[in-house]
């Protein structure tokens, strides 16, 4: 990828050890993770003490203290070592330690950012419901309060680092009568009497990934892990969320632009006819738009990442960009596919996995539907 304005040199420097590390890392042991379908810990632990985990963690709180734009160099240099398969990080990273940042007690911030930093605690936020998937209005999970303790009862699904996972940022229903504003955030350790992980799900991609169910029954947490005010849940979240769409944005730009890249050197040593297919005009013209795409969606997607570094990235942005880049994604990765031919259906050739790993991309993090619908009613 090619160096951007948005980035200074200390970042580019950044982004080099970050493309070593994970090419070195990653390359050779995600077959090996896919069929596990989990990543170990020590990953994790080896990103940490690189300094690849939780960028944006004041020193404070034991972290670098750096700003948003080097997760997004992680967010870019993952999705391009790795294609379309995940990690996880961006829960920890992106995610979860931003929602403590913003909304967490001292003391919450005090004892979680530091152990994130180090890999000690992994991180997993609990939305997704069966049956409730963009509709967080009308969460079932319901915590009702009991002295100085919150009951939680209900469950998860398709929650990310759900096998790894130390600790659930869950959001439930404190008041079933107010809807959005009865939503609240609680922590809830995994270690709580009446939580339990369901399986870790098979996915048609993303399959290094642990993705798992989540129940609760009758687990019982003090009202210390309540994060922000009681009804609050939802606010946050869609305060949060345009982060969460700008990571998803990155991620699938870089993936696309890693698919394009490998397609434009394939299409250069493949022949047929007498000659490589990229002497033929279709082929050209196939780059030619996507090529021409990809250089739209970066464009886009750095004003974006500047505005959220800022604090000013409003919710129809950063659904904009999600929109932009995850079904350009699809476009391309599908293209890249067809220009591999038959080898493209083949499970060895990278370009097979980006293009089951693309597809949820637009569902995740809200679908594209639904930032449609958040983009017209800003209208």
């Amino acid at each position: 990828m090619q160096n951007r304005s948005i980035y200074n040199s200390d970042h580019e420097l950044f982004r080099e050890n970050a493309r070593r590390f994970f090419r070195s890392e990653l390359e050779p042991n995600i077959e090996q993770w896919e069929e596990d379908s989990v990543v170990p810990r020590s990953l994790w632990e080896k990103a940490a003490e690189n300094g690849f985990l939780c960028c944006g963690v004041p020193e404070e709180y034991g972290g670098p203290g750096a700003d948003f734009l080097y997760n997004m160099v992680l967010s870019e240099e993952t999705g391009y070592a790795i294609g379309g398969a995940s990690v996880g990080f961006s829960v920890q990273a992106d995610i979860v330690a931003y929602y403590l940042l913003s909304a967490g007690t001292e003391d919450q911030k005090k004892y979680w950012l530091p152990k994130m930093v180090t890999a000690e605690k992994i991180a997993a936020i609990g939305m997704t419901e069966p049956g409730v998937g963009s509709d967080l209005k009308n969460l079932r999970t319901t915590a009702v309060r009991d002295g100085d303790e919150y009951v939680i009862n209900g469950q998860k699904t398709f929650i990310t680092n759900g096998q790894n996972c130390d600790f659930v940022l869950v959001a439930c229903t404190t008041d079933p009568s107010a809807g959005g504003r009865g939503i609240s955030l609680i922590i809830v350790e995994t270690d709580r009497s009446g939580f339990s992980r369901g399986r870790n799900l098979s996915k048609i991609g993303q399959k290094a990934a642990d993705t798992s169910e989540m129940f609760f029954q009758d687990v019982r947490v003090p009202v210390s892990n309540l994060v922000g005010e009681e009804g609050e849940g939802f606010r946050i979240m869609m305060r949060e969320l345009p982060r969460e769409r700008i990571t998803i944005a990155c991620r699938a730009q870089a993936e696309a632009q890693r698919a394009f890249d490998i397609t434009t050197d394939y299409v250069k040593e493949r022949k047929a006819f007498g000659k490589a297919i990229f002497e033929f005009q279709n082929t050209q013209f196939t780059l030619a738009e996507m090529k021409t795409n990809l250089e739209v969606g970066w464009a886009y997607l750095d004003q974006c990442i500047k505005k959220c570094d800022e604090g000013v990235l409003t919710p129809e942005e950063g659904a904009m960009a999600k929109l932009w880049t995850t079904e350009n994604e699809g476009v391309v990765v599908d293209k890249c596919l067809q220009l591999f031919g038959g080898y493209g259906y083949m499970s060895e050739y990278p370009i097979s996995r980006m293009y089951v790993d693309a597809r949820v991309r637009r569902i995740y993090g809200g679908t594209s539907e639904i930032m449609k619908l958040v983009i017209g009613r800003s209208l």
